[in-house]
């Protein structure tokens, strides 16, 4: 069943519709709410290897839904420790858990400073209102 909208205020979000959860010098990366709303039901996550060094702002993997095709863009630096292996069996984990089980990738941040570039809940819910 598809999630409800919501935004966490313990994450930070790309303007991309994507979100980090900091863990120490680790961080969860997932899409948000919004995006997976505006795609629809996923049905295939084209996921980074592990190992992979991700950049700031650049593409790291794909998402497709029924509707799309959407590039997955990295709200941070760093290296990939674990790709979401559920994510890749169910896509649709997202739909129905986009900050939980529906998370993408974990990694370890390069730069921790490149987090003061994001929105907080708060610019973040602004940014989808206008949209």
């Amino acid at each position: 069943m598809p999630a409800s909208e919501s935004y966490p205020d313990d994450l930070r979000y790309h303007p991309e519709h994507d979100w980090v959860r900091v863990e120490g010098d680790e961080a969860l990366l997932g899409i948000t709410w919004h995006a997976q709303d505006a795609l629809g039901e996923l049905v295939h996550y084209e996921p980074p290897q592990v190992g992979a060094q991700l950049r700031k702002d650049a593409t790291y993997g794909e998402v497709e839904s029924v509707k799309a095709v959407s590039d997955v863009v990295a709200p941070v630096s760093g290296e990939v420790l674990e790709v979401n292996a559920k994510v890749v069996d169910a896509p649709e984990t997202v739909n129905d858990d986009p900050y939980g089980e529906g998370w993408l990738v974990r990694v370890r941040l390069a730069d921790s400073a490149e987090l003061d570039g994001l929105l907080d809940v708060e610019a973040y819910r602004k940014l989808v209102d206008e949209a």
